[in-house]
C-alpha cells in the first residue's frame, strides 16, 4: 500500500495526510498543492524533492528515500519512486536535488550560541590556537599595526592550557601595544586580559577593589596583572566602546553565512535587549538566514514579560520568550562552583554569580508570567543550586509546560543526574567542551568527578532531555565535530584514543537526535521543525557521507553539502547536488 511509504499534506493549515489509499487519491491531494486559485498549476511553484537516504528524526518513521517541499514546508516524505510518480500525476514537475552518497537530516539547530559576538569575532584578533607567550604576544602586535592609534582590540579567545597553564599578564603586551587598549578575552569568556593603556582607559589603578562573584587577578606585590574574571569583567567591559548598529547588523548577517555552511539552520541566542534589536532590524530587512530563538537576561524578567504581553513572541524566523541566567563561572577560569575544592587548588571551590536569593526570586517571577527560563551552571555546587531552586518554583507556582534548562550540565554530582529526567529540566550542553577540556580538566577535578563530567550516556539513561549546542564564540559552532565529540569523546591532544570518561559516550543517532528535535523541543519549536514531517518547515541538510552508520574515525571527514531554511537554500558546497528536473 502507498500509504505505508508516503506521507504527505493538503496545504498550511489544512488537515495533514498521513497516507493515502491509492497513488491516484495521493497524486490528487498533491495536485492541489500546486495549483493556483484559478484551477491551473503555477510552473514557478513545482515542488523540490530530496531524494537520498533521509534520517526523518520522526521515532514513527525514522527513515525515508524522499522529501517533498512545497514553498517554505514540507508537502511529504516517503518512498522516491512513489512520491514522485505521485507528483507527476498530479501534474508537477518536481526539481530533484538528489543527495547520492550523502545523509538527508533535518536542519541542525544550535541550541546555546552567542550570535552576533560570534560574528563580530570573525573579524577580531584570533588568538584561540597561539600555542605559546611568544606567538600570544605576536599576534597582538600585527594585529595592532592595521589599526588607526586609540582603536581598541578585543576578541581573542586565547587558550592558555595551550602553553603550560600560565596566565597572560599585561606586561607581556604593553610594549606591543602602546597606543591601543586591548581587552581580550579567554575562550570561555569569564575572564579577560586588559593591558595597561585599557585599564588606564577604565580608571582602574592598582588599588582597585576586588568585586564580588568575581576576581582580579594580581601579581606578588598585589599589583592588577590585567587578568579580570566574571563580575569584574564589568569594570572594563563598561568603557569598551559598543559596535554600531551597523557592525552589529553585519555581524549578524556574516555569522548567519557561516553557520549555514556548518548545517546549522535555527540557534538559540544567548544575548541581551540590544541584541534582539539588532535581530529585529535582520529580520524587517529580509537578512534572517537562520531561525532565532532570542533569550535575554533572567534579571530582566518584567521586561521580557511586557514584551511578550505587548507583542507577542515572534515568530519561526526570530521568537522570544526565554531568559538567561547564571550561577557560576567555568571550569577554565577557575569560577565554576563545586562542592569540594578544586584538586589543583584545595583552597578554591570556585564562585556564585548571583545569590542563590536572586536566582530563586528571579525564576519564580519569570515563570509565574509563562517564560522559559534557563540557567547557567558548570560546577556540581551550582548545578544541585539550581536544580534545587527549579523544584522549589515548580512546587510553588503549580504544573504547566515550563521546560526549565540548565545550561551546560558540565560536572554533575552522581546523585543529582536522574534529578533531571524526574524534574523534567532539560540538559542543554555543548558535546565539543568533552574533547576540549579534556585534555586538562582532569588536573582541575580529578578522576572520580571527570567520571560524570560531561554525563550524556548517563543523562539519556535517566531519560532526561539533552539539548545540543555550540557556545560559540567559545567554541566552534560545528554540530558535526559536536557529533563526533560525544561519539568518540577522543581529546584533542591525542591522549584518550578510547574517550575520556568513556563510559559517557553515546551514538550518533543520539547524538544527531540532540542536535534537531531535541534542541527544538529545548526551544518549544518542536511542532515548527527540527524532524522531516509533512506540514513542517523545510528545514534540511545534506551531509556528504552516512554519519550514523559509518566509523566513527569518519566523524571528522564529514562535510555539509546543502543547507536548506524554509525551502530555500542558504548554502551549497562546490560539489554538492544540483537540482535537476
Amino acid at each position: 500500500m502507498f500509504c505505508a511509504r508516503v506521507q504527505c499534506r493538503q496545504g498550511f493549515g489544512r488537515r495533514l495526510l498521513v497516507g493515502a489509499v491509492t497513488l491516484g487519491a495521493v497524486a490528487m491531494a498533491l495536485g492541489r498543492l500546486w495549483a493556483s486559485e484559478t484551477g491551473e498549476r503555477d510552473p514557478t511553484a513545482d515542488p523540490i524533492v530530496v531524494v537520498g537516504r533521509v534520517w526523518t528524526a520522526d521515532p514513527a518513521r525514522p527513515w525515508a528515500q524522499a522529501v517533498a517541499v512545497e514553498g517554505e514546508r514540507i508537502a511529504a516524505v516517503g518512498d522516491k519512486d512513489e512520491l514522485l510518480a505521485a507528483l507527476r500525476q498530479a501534474g508537477a514537475t518536481p526539481r530533484i536535488v538528489d543527495a547520492a552518497q550523502g545523509l538527508v537530516v533535518p536542519g541542525l539547530i544550535d541550541s546555546h550560541i552567542h550570535l552576533i559576538e560570534g560574528g563580530l569575532h570573525l573579524t577580531a584578533v584570533q588568538l584561540r590556537d597561539a600555542a605559546s607567550r611568544e606567538e600570544f604576544v605576536e599576534r597582538i602586535r600585527h594585529f595592532a599595526k592595521k589599526l588607526p592609534a586609540g582603536a581598541w582590540i578585543t576578541g581573542g579567545d586565547w587558550d592558555h592550557t595551550l602553553w603550560g597553564g600560565e596566565l597572560p599578564d599585561r606586561r607581556w603586551i604593553d610594549a606591543a601595544t602602546p597606543n591601543h587598549p586591548v581587552w581580550v578575552a579567554r575562550l570561555d569568556g569569564h575572564m579577560a586580559l586588559a593591558n595597561s593603556a585599557a585599564l588606564k582607559a577604565a580608571g582602574l589603578g592598582d588599588d582597585v577593589g576586588d568585586v564580588a562573584g568575581g576576581e582580579i587577578v594580581r601579581d606578588a606585590a598585589g599589583r592588577p596583572t590585567g587578568v579580570l574574571k566574571d563580575n569584574a569583567m564589568s569594570l572594563v567591559d563598561r568603557v569598551v566602546p559598543e559596535p554600531t548598529l551597523g557592525e552589529r547588523l553585519s555581524a549578524t548577517v556574516a555569522a548567519m553565512d557561516y553557520l549555514a555552511a556548518r548545517g546549522i539552520t535555527a540557534v538559540h541566542h544567548m544575548g541581551s535587549w540590544p541584541d534582539v534589536e539588532v535581530l529585529r532590524s535582520a529580520r524587517r530587512q529580509g537578512l534572517m538566514k537562520t531561525r532565532v530563538y532570542a533569550l535575554t537576561p533572567l534579571a530582566q524578567w518584567q521586561r521580557l514579560a511586557d514584551e511578550v504581553r505587548r507583542a507577542g513572541r515572534g515568530d519561526a524566523w526570530l521568537a522570544i520568550g526565554g531568559l538567561k541566567g547564571f550561577v557560576d563561572g567555568s571550569l577554565g577560569s577557575h569560577t565554576a562552583a563545586f562542592l569540594e575544592p578544586f584538586a589543583d587548588a584545595p583552597a578554591d571551590r570556585g564562585l556564585l554569580v548571583n545569590t542563590p536569593e536572586d536566582l530563586e526570586r528571579w525564576t519564580a517571577a519569570a515563570d509565574a508570567a509563562g517564560l522559559q527560563v534557563a540557567v547557567h551552571a558548570i560546577g556540581d555546587r551550582a548545578i544541585r543550586l539550581q536544580l534545587d531552586v527549579f523544584q522549589r518554583v515548580a512546587q510553588r507556582n503549580g504544573p504547566r509546560d515550563r521546560r526549565f534548562r540548565v545550561e551546560h550540565a558540565q560536572h554533575i554530582a552522581p546523585e543529582d543526574i536522574g534529578r533531571f529526567g524526574e524534574l523534567g529540566v532539560i540538559a542543554s550542553m555543548q558535546p565539543y567542551h568533552v574533547i576540549d577540556d579534556g585534555r586538562w580538566a582532569e588536573r582541575v577535578i580529578g578522576a572520580r568527578r571527570s567520571e560524570t563530567t560531561y554525563a550524556f550516556r548517563s543523562l539519556l539513561d535517566a531519560k532526561a532531555a539533552v539539548a545540543f549546542g555550540s557556545d560559540w564564540f567559545v567554541a566552534p559552532p560545528s554540530p558535526l565535530e559536536g557529533i563526533y565529540a560525544a561519539v568518540t569523546r577522543r581529546t584533542l591532544d591525542g591522549a584518550h584514543p578510547d574517550g575520556w570518561a568513556p563510559a559517557q559516550k553515546i551514538t550518533p543517532e543520539e547524538a544527531l537526535r540532540a542536535y534537531t528535535a531535541g534542541a527544538a523541543y529545548a526551544g518549544f519549536q518542536e511542532k515548527l521543525f527540527g524532524s522531516l514531517e509533512p506540514g513542517k518547515l523545510a528545514d534540511l541538510v545534506i551531509i556528504d557521507r552516512d554519519v550514523i552508520h559509518g566509523p566513527p574515525d569518519d566523524l571528522r571527514q564529514a562535510r555539509v553539502l546543502l543547507t536548506m531554511v524554509g525551502g530555500r537554500i542558504v548554502f551549497q558546497a562546490d560539489e554538492a547536488p544540483g537540482a535537476e528536473r
